[in-house]
């Protein structure tokens, strides 16, 4: 089963090493925070992350944003049908922190994923079934 994850925050993937005043070390620390989430339930698989500056007007982000900014999209694979579901990764992510002011284009107001609020909605799924 294939899943889309939409993001504001940066969740580029940089392999950076230790050293907590690198932009690239904070990008990766994000990743790793979504892969890990995710891994809660299910292991991941076959990752693939993309960045393009899009119109938000037609995606499922909150409220708040509005425009033109960049959207992370990372692309993954569960194998088991029941280790995971859109619900359950909504449930997972809404308020885990994250490392802001990297190359987002928005600015948050609290530095975590938020799946519930309607407002300030930065991350949301869908299954990807192609």
């Amino acid at each position: 089963m294939k899943f889309k994850l939409y993001t504001l925050v940066d969740i580029t993937e940089t392999n950076a090493r230790f050293n907590k005043f690198d932009r690239f070390w904070k990008q990766q620390q994000n990743f790793l925070t979504v892969l890990q989430t995710i891994g809660l339930r299910s292991n991941p698989t076959e990752i693939k992350v993309l960045n393009k500056i899009l119109d938000i007007k037609d995606l499922d982000f909150g409220s708040a944003y509005k425009g033109k900014h960049n959207v992370w999209t990372l692309v993954f694979s569960i194998e088991n049908v029941d280790g995971t579901s859109i619900e359950m990764l909504n449930h997972d992510f809404n308020n885990i922190p994250v490392i802001d002011n990297l190359d987002e284009t928005v600015k948050f107001k609290n530095a975590h994923f938020s799946t519930k609020n309607n407002t300030i909605r930065n991350v949301y799924f869908e299954l990807d079934d192609k």
